[in-house]
């Protein structure tokens, strides 16, 4: 059943229709002059050197790491709240991922726990900049300058959020030695399917564009190939939208923070729902999602479950990563030290949100989900109960 308020949508004008289409008049569907272009505004856009436009985020982090040196035998320091791709990736070059705890307030990477989490293996720190919200980046840099650690930034969801103090402040994805996007349909600028990683070193940029292309030789011919390499390129159509998309980044961020503010208001009355911060120090958000948190007392689930029957969709964003089932057969460092991370993670609730939600659906979600809680809080209490009575039976000998 499609959901009467969806919990994203893509936002798509006629000039991407017509760029898409302009693109199928030219013989050009692959490795063209929108590909090209598109990069270049992307790299102008964050102030680096290169961007090397790929088929997915998660492509463009497994090709950072590779770029990087990462392998066998070496750990990478990743948040478990987070998409998993962050660790998948890891696997993929066959290193090991060691989880280190959040921040309550940006649900970042805590620097402490970085820390904390560096042994002598460890080789690269990947700080997300998790729902569009910065992570501390100078304090993550200080970090891997002090045990000579690779840096990569995932701004699979931030583009356009900065980090810093004005004037001096700078758009994330120019602070890491590679740094990762995303342009998944839900995302604030899509492709469809496509990501992007971000140099300022050529060197690598010249490295990632081999790897994407089945390791091809830059400047050599179709069939010679430097080293073994993937197919991770995004087509001409793809780039040709994105690029249109990039054109129009500031009024869409414009339009998610303004619904950012009408959310903040409309839920503001509803007892014990914890809201997203509309402004921290030292960072400018890029809204890619609105999450909410719950208090103990409400069951998450049951409010999902809930506003899924009156047509409203909601995404429990994010299932740890080492709680998830293809997780629990591995080893995970640091898997045991993780008690905010999933107090958290339980909490959490992402409500519908996109560039043209209305202000009246979101007056309709914040009615939806104050029942939604009151009933979740009643579903809780006799479940409570009726565990409190189970036991007291089991200890006295009864059995229903």
């Amino acid at each position: 059943m499609t959901a009467r308020i969806p919990l994203s949508a893509p936002d798509i004008t006629a000039a991407e229709i017509d760029a898409v289409t302009a693109v199928l008049r030219t013989p050009h569907l692959s490795l063209g002059p929108e590909l090209a272009a598109f990069e270049a505004a992307l790299a102008a856009y964050h102030s680096v050197d290169d961007a090397i436009a790929v088929s997915s985020g998660t492509a463009g982090l497994h090709l950072a790491l590779l770029a990087l040196g990462v392998g066998e035998g070496h750990e990478v320091i990743v948040p478990s709240f987070a998409f998993v791709a962050v660790a998948n990736t890891v696997l993929q070059v066959r290193a090991t991922p060691v989880f280190a705890e959040i921040d309550p307030v940006t649900l970042n990477l805590d620097p402490a726990a970085v820390e904390q989490a560096i042994t002598p293996r460890s080789r690269a720190i990947v700080a997300v900049h998790t729902f569009g919200v910065p992570a501390d980046m100078d304090a993550l840099q200080a970090i891997a300058r002090r045990h000579g650690l690779v840096l990569i930034e995932d701004a699979c969801e931030a583009i356009g959020a900065e980090f810093g103090d004005p004037p001096a402040a700078r758009r994330v994805g120019s602070f890491g030695d590679l740094a990762v996007l995303g342009f998944y349909p839900n995302k604030q600028l899509t492709t469809g399917e496509g990501g992007a990683v971000l140099s300022r070193n050529p060197a690598h940029a010249a490295r990632l564009r081999g790897l994407r292309n089945q390791g091809r030789l830059s400047g050599a011919g179709w069939l010679d190939h430097g080293e073994p390499g993937y197919n991770y390129r995004l087509s001409e159509l793809a780039c040709a939208l994105g690029r249109v998309q990039l054109s129009r980044i500031g009024p869409m961020l414009a339009l998610r923070q303004a619904a950012a503010e009408r959310y903040d208001t409309l839920l503001a009355g509803i007892p014990g729902l914890e809201r997203p911060a509309l402004s921290l120090p030292r960072r400018v958000i890029s809204w890619f999602v609105y999450v909410v948190r719950m208090p103990e007392s409400v069951d998450r689930d049951h409010v999902h479950a809930t506003l899924a029957r009156h047509g409203i969709a909601t995404g429990r964003y994010f299932a740890p990563i080492h709680l998830q089932p293809a997780w629990r057969a591995h080893s995970s460092p640091g898997a045991g030290r993780l008690a905010l991370t999933e107090s958290i993670a339980r909490r959490t609730l992402a409500l519908p949100f996109f560039n043209r939600i209305t202000a009246g659906q979101q007056q309709d979600l914040a009615e939806a989900l104050h029942d939604a809680m009151l009933s979740a809080t009643v579903a809780l209490h006799k479940h409570n109960e009726a565990i409190v009575v189970q036991d007291f039976n089991a200890v006295n000998g009864r059995f229903d």
